[in-house]
């Protein structure tokens, strides 16, 4: 849309424009930016420039070489570190891009927009922020100096309004500067096109960093604020109701200005508050009123050019901001035993206070009170007040109910294995004993317990809150005697044999009989047996467990009687040929042979019998020859065995 405005020329512009060595900018309000060329944000490296934007070449890389530009966040060591090394844009904005310009030999176009709908007579500034990235040190020293000349021409090149910087020298850190100017633009002129254009002769040096392109209208200073009250920033709580009359001022500068309040609700943007066209605006908030910021400003501009947007300026933005209603949750692990750690937790704001029974305090969002007692139990109030000063007030019941005294008896009882002993408990009204190890039942108050080895028994006694204590019983379980006089032994006549008893569950212990033993007390004693004899070992609880016995015997032999016939006809009687006399000897080695000589039977060191077989055959009746070697050949006995059926 062309708009034209049909005012005469603003009369007193001093009084709201400034120029100062580097720049003509704006010294009254500014009104909403028409050009505002941030470059964006993100990861390096930026998009490039439309092609109409600049004449100089894009590059993506972080130090542009001569005649060229990038668009990025940060910069590092550029042209072994003669450049400043950039962290941020002029806002500090770490991801915030900005142009870097290396400035080529002939003066050329860092920037070019044509913008069109602008209100003719009428002022603006246009203005962009600078460094100059090259360090005082770069090029020996006398590195060029950026120059920059901001032109403002019809859009048949005819020039409007030209302003020049100057030389920008450098720093010794990196510095960012705003350098533009004001102009007006003529009657019936609204489309014009803004240049930024290099100056400064080619050679070392003349690079500089460009952000925040700006054009915007400019008028006399607009000021705004709340009538009766010191700041313009206003907080309160949803649900309250506030009523504020906000006046403004609009300097000298204006011919005939026309005047409208504008609102912005949560950032959504200036809308024109509708019949607001005074210096006073009254603004009710109601309690209904929704939660959010609430910007408020006095906008004004030359009757007749109210329509355009783009010609107006603003006054300083008046906030008033009304703060959410605390969503505030209060919470217990109650009911709780006495004993128990009592947690209160309460969400929703930024500061707590806690009261209770007993002049209870705290300002923790969560709070502990250990070892909790029936004293504790109460009503716990807790107010909650957020960031913006909005309160709420929340409370719990706690309940501690009392801990039941666990008892158990006996406390320590001496059994003997497999015999019962009765446990009991008692304080409460459920019971729960640990482990169930020979118990009757591990839930009621009197089990009948019968382990098999001593055991801790540990039980739980629960109230009718089902709080709960502990008692612990032990059952010492003494094992019952045990007796094992070991194997017979056999020996010839005037032989020792040494006994081999085992005992368990005392040490209490003898043989009997003690006629020719070394010593009846001990499990190992030696014996001297004159006949085939009896012992008995005899062991006694020393707990009152009772009494075990074992008997072995000592075969006495005289000599190796040797039987010289047998009748293996499975009829009970002499079906084996056996020679008992051969336990009593270490080493020895029977075999038979029959009338063709074929070894029959054979055993070495193990007194076996013969059954008169052959591999799993009977042999045929008649007369074998056996033959015992006896300690390894000293001894050698001989003679016919006769096999009868």
């Amino acid at each position: 849309m062309r708009l034209v405005c049909s005012v005469p020329a603003i009369a007193i512009m001093t009084l709201f424009l400034f120029q100062t060595t580097n720049a003509q900018l704006c010294r009254g309000s500014l009104g909403d930016p028409i050009v505002n060329i941030t470059f964006g944000a993100g990861a390096n490296p930026g998009q490039p420039l439309s092609a109409a934007t600049t004449t100089y070449q894009y590059a993506a890389n972080d130090c542009p070489s001569d005649g060229s530009y990038t668009v990025r966040n940060s910069t590092s060591q550029c042209f072994y570190n003669e450049w400043h090394s950039l962290s941020a844009d002029h806002t500090g904005n770490a991801n915030g891009y900005f142009m870097l310009v290396n400035a080529t030999y002939q003066p050329g176009a860092f920037y070019l927009e044509t913008v069109r709908g602008l209100c003719s007579n009428t002022t603006f500034e246009f203005a962009a922020w600078v460094a100059n990235v090259h360090k005082p040190t770069a090029c020996s020293g006398n590195g060029i100096q950026p120059n920059l000349t901001f032109t403002i021409e019809k859009t048949d090149g005819t020039v409007l309004s030209t302003y020049n910087s100057g030389n920008i020298p450098p720093t010794a850190s990196p510095a960012w500067q705003q350098v533009g100017f004001y102009f007006t633009t003529p009657v019936g002129v609204t489309d014009v096109v803004l240049r930024m254009v290099n100056n400064a002769p080619g050679g070392c040096g003349n690079d500089i960093a460009l952000d925040d392109i700006t054009l915007r209208p400019c008028g006399p200073n607009i000021t705004a604020s709340i009538l009766g009250l010191t700041s313009n920033n206003q907080a309160f709580c949803q649900g309250e109701a506030h009523s504020y009359t906000f006046t403004g001022t609009v300097m000298a500068g204006y011919a005939n200005p026309s005047l409208q309040w504008q609102q912005n609700i949560n950032g959504s943007g200036w809308v024109d508050v509708p019949g607001a066209t005074t210096t006073t605006l009254l603004q009710d908030f109601p309690a209904s009123m929704m939660a959010g910021t609430y910007l408020y400003r006095l906008s004004a501009v030359e009757t007749g050019n109210m329509g355009s947007t783009t010609c107006r300026t603003a006054s300083n933005p008046i906030s008033i901001t009304i703060n959410s209603n605390l969503a505030t949750t209060a919470s217990v692990n109650t009911p709780v035993c006495t004993g128990d750690s009592l947690i209160l937790t309460a969400t929703g704001g930024a500061q707590y206070q806690w009261t209770g029974p007993g002049s209870f305090s705290s300002t923790s969002a969560t709070v502990s009170i250990n070892n909790a007692q029936p004293t504790h139990s109460g009503k716990y109030y807790v107010t909650v007040t957020n960031a913006g000063g909005c309160m709420n007030q929340d409370s719990v019941t706690v309940t501690v109910n009392t801990a039941p005294l666990a008892t158990a008896a006996p406390a320590i009882s001496d059994i003997c294995q497999g015999v019962d002993v009765q446990l009991t408990a008692s304080g409460g009204t459920r019971y729960q004993w640990i482990p169930a190890t020979g118990l009757s039942s591990a839930n009621i108050d009197n089990p009948i317990a019968r382990p098999t080895d001593t055991v801790n028994y540990t039980v739980v006694v629960y109230n009718e809150f089902s709080c709960s204590d502990t008692a612990m019983v032990t059952v010492n379980v003494a094992a019952k005697p045990y007796a094992n006089a070991g194997p017979d032994k056999s020996i010839f006549e005037g032989e020792a044999a040494q006994l081999e008893g085992v005992v368990e569950g005392s040490d209490i212990y003898s043989w009997s009989p003690v006629l020719n033993m070394t010593n009846a007390q001990l499990l190992n004693p030696v014996v001297t047996p004159p006949t085939n004899t009896d012992y008995l070992l005899t062991v006694v609880s020393e707990l009152g467990c009772g009494t075990a016995t074992d008997t072995m015997r000592v075969f006495v032999y005289k000599d190796i009687f040797v039987p010289n016939a047998f009748t293996p006809n499975n009829d009970g009687r002499n079906d084996s040929w056996n020679i008992p006399a051969l336990n009593a000897l270490p080493n020895f080695e029977v075999r038979v042979f029959n009338r063709y000589g074929q070894l029959v039977f054979n055993t070495r060191n193990i007194n076996r019998s013969w059954n008169g077989k052959f591999n799993g055959t009977d042999q045929p009746i008649g007369t074998y020859v056996y033959l015992i070697n006896i300690n390894n050949g000293k001894r050698i006995l001989k003679g016919p065995l006769l096999l009868i059926r």
